[in-house]
């Protein structure tokens, strides 16, 4: 049976009822990266100014695709999932430690979730397949087979997930029924062509409120498009003019971060406010919305390896961080704010403090 390569004869850390908190997997992979931040970062307490390291977690071989934090836990860690078209998911404890590697994709992997209660993952791959798996296990409970290759993935916002949607290359969004897999999905909104899009879908988000009747798409075509997943009807679009690179919901929802060209955009989910558009000098592939200061976000480009912060009102960048050795392709904040990570070309994950010099997991003060 395919499933976890890990470390673990029982529960990881992090999945623990009991965890013990900054204990570090037998395959340790997280070290603080030498790479200090480009310019410096003034400390409160002192004239001095604080070197910031980040987290690197090694462990992929092939560029990092996709990123996602899981909710905060009971226990108050979360948990990072990680695409790779190595083909090998990963996933994580709050503290970067490798948990385990979900085996059995035989393609690049481009979309990789959690679940609310973080008991399933779901990834979609360009083997032409999605799958569920058991975060506990590492088992893959069931494989969707698709016609082409899989872009993105998103799982019902229940604690324990009942529906699935995929899309990418075929330009359809399934709907899948997690209780009855085998049955045929269900396509959205199909136009003449049988087609839910005009371009390959690059994300798809399911909308926590709603009560878990609303899907959002991103796609090539330029288009963000509104679903009612009662009907399986579009309900609204905004076409923002150019294609599409990719779509996050902020922790805590409300709104969506999509990035366009050299713009990021972000949408109040439920429409009732106008977007706010925010140019850059470069082309953007992810943008992160802080889940709770909401006046800042992360932002990784194709044309440097840096990782940028920017100011949400004037656009203005905040902060810049030298660390990757190849272009960023996706960046997302931690559910608590204090950490977003970095995904690269270079094949590593980076985690970076919102707030340098603040003792917080891995990062102590000298004190």
């Amino acid at each position: 049976m395919q499933g976890y390569s890990n470390g673990y004869s029982t529960l990881p850390p992090s999945l623990n009822p009991n965890p013990v908190i900054g204990q570090y997997a037998p395959s340790q992979q997280v070290q603080l990266s030498g790479q200090p931040r480009l310019g410096s970062v003034p400390s409160s307490q002192s004239n001095e100014t604080i070197k910031v390291q980040p987290l690197l977690c090694s462990g992929h071989t092939r560029p990092v695709t996709h990123l996602q934090f899981s909710n905060v836990l009971d226990d108050g860690t979360y948990l990072l999932i990680s695409a790779c078209k190595d083909g090998n998911p990963m996933l994580r404890s709050w503290l970067g430690d490798w948990i385990g590697t979900f085996i059995g994709h035989k393609g690049a992997v481009w979309s990789s979730k959690i679940s609310l209660d973080t008991s399933r993952a779901v990834t979609g791959s360009a083997d032409f397949t999605a799958k569920i798996w058991d975060t506990y296990s590492g088992e893959a409970l069931h494989t969707f087979s698709h016609n082409h290759i899989v872009r993105s993935v998103a799982l019902n916002p229940q604690q324990t997930p009942q529906y699935l949607l995929t899309g990418g290359h075929e330009k359809k969004i399934r709907l899948f029924d997690l209780g009855r897999p085998d049955a045929e999905p269900l396509v959205l909104g199909t136009n003449p062509d049988g087609l839910s899009c005009e371009g390959i879908i690059k994300s798809l988000v399911w909308d926590e409120g709603q009560n878990g009747t609303m899907g959002v798409s991103a796609a090539e075509d330029g288009k963000v498009r509104w679903w009612d997943l009662r009907t399986l009807s579009q309900i609204a679009s905004l076409d923002l003019g150019e294609p599409i690179s990719s779509m996050e919901l902020a922790h805590g929802g409300g709104t969506l971060s999509v990035t366009a060209g050299k713009n990021v955009h972000f949408l109040d989910i439920l429409r009732q406010h106008p977007p706010v558009t925010i140019p850059l000098p470069h082309p953007v592939t992810s943008a992160s919305l802080h889940p709770y200061l909401r006046d800042r976000f992360v932002a990784g480009s194709t044309s440097d390896p840096w990782v940028r912060v920017y100011d949400l009102d004037s656009g203005k960048e905040r902060e810049v961080y030298k660390g990757h050795h190849g272009p960023v392709l996706c960046a997302s904040y931690s559910p608590d704010g204090e950490v977003y990570a970095s995904g690269s070309e270079d094949g590593t994950i980076r985690l970076w403090q919102t707030n340098p010099g603040k003792a917080y997991g891995l990062w102590q003060t000298s004190d």
